[in-house]
């Protein structure tokens, strides 16, 4: 399930990239980032209300640290550079280059959060490096393109937010997205303003909004609950496909057209992505003692008892204490194995 979490996240997320160029037509790239994220906290605010979701576990003060950073990085920051990127880039290359953002979230996991990166890790991001180079190559060489040095610094930053926003993913992920979104709009709309722009007639301003509900709102959610069972690096992995879903979105929905640059990074990053999927992971390993709040159904690192029944794979929410443990199974680096690799 949390892969087909990470998969629905990315198609979502992909259809920003050639429909976001579309609206760039009428909108500037910060009013439309501002609506894309009002969109996406607005609308999971009405769904929060109006239905009766799943108790989860509520932001603590100690999580503010990781909400305050993930709000400005993928809030604020990466949207405003990634439409400044799409105005001056195919929609096609930019979605492609937007692949940076799996190799920025892992080895930001890895060489900051020290969550394991194996051969096949440090292999893929040599790929996804050499693809970036080769939507950069002309005749004479290899260019810096302002528009695509905007989208990696776009992946940069939401390789910072992927990597905080893992922090926390145990706590309630429409929360999450609805805090991000408000507030990351908001301060992207004040800007939006300060710098002279002025929201245009009514349609584009809605069809911005719908978009951000779905590509930022609810691709949130689904990512976050990815982050729960698979830890940052392997759920930026699946993620990860958005790109190549964006660039075959943007050739039908633009008209866009690869040329030999694009196929030559299209399999290098391609190749990076499948190597990044396919990786197997087990060991011994140890559990320390841990206790902590989320939603969960018992399993075998749930075994705890109650003072209430709780039925066969029924979800619920307290605080509970993981004994310590040692055993050998396939894991992925989620909040529940986040030991050390010698």
């Amino acid at each position: 399930m949390a892969y087909l979490y990470a998969f629905s996240a990315a198609f979502l997320f992909a259809l920003s990239v050639p429909l976001g160029k579309t609206l760039l037509n009428s909108l500037q790239p910060l009013e439309l980032s501002a609506l894309c994220y009002l969109g996406s906290g607005l609308g999971l605010l009405v769904y929060k209300l109006l239905t009766a979701a799943p108790k989860e576990a509520p932001l603590e003060k100690k999580d503010l640290p990781y909400v305050a950073g993930f709000t400005l990085a993928g809030g604020v920051l990466a949207p405003a550079f990634l439409f400044l990127g799409l105005k001056l880039s195919p929609s096609s290359a930019a979605s492609l280059l937007l692949n940076f953002e799996l190799v920025f979230t892992a080895l930001i996991a890895v060489l900051v959060f020290k969550e394991h990166g194996g051969r096949r890790f440090w292999f893929a991001a040599c790929l996804v490096t050499a693809g970036g180079m080769a939507l950069s190559f002309e005749p004479g060489g290899l260019i810096i393109k302002p528009g695509l040095a905007l989208v990696a610094l776009a992946s940069l930053m939401w390789g910072v937010d992927n990597n905080l926003t893992a922090k926390i993913s145990l706590k309630d992920p429409v929360n999450i997205a609805i805090i991000k979104g408000l507030v990351g709009g908001s301060v992207t709309l004040g800007l939006a303003v300060y710098s002279g722009e002025v929201l245009p007639a009514l349609r584009p301003v809605l069809l911005a909004l719908l978009l951000g509900f779905f590509s930022y709102g609810i691709s949130l959610v689904f990512l976050i609950r990815a982050m729960r069972e698979l830890g940052a690096s392997r759920a930026g992995a699946s993620f990860g496909s958005y790109p190549f879903m964006g660039a075959v979105l943007s050739f039908m929905w633009l008209g866009e057209s690869p040329d030999a640059r694009f196929a030559a990074a299209f399999m290098l990053m391609g190749s990076a992505a499948a190597l990044l999927l396919g990786e197997k992971h087990t060991h011994e390993h140890d559990h320390a003692a841990m206790e902590h709040e989320h939603y969960h159904a018992h399993d075998a690192h749930h075994t705890h008892v109650h003072g209430w029944p709780v039925g066969a794979g029924e979800g619920h929410v307290h605080a509970h204490v993981h004994a310590p443990a040692h055993h050998a199974h396939e894991h992925m680096p989620d909040s529940h194995h986040r030991h050390d690799h010698s």
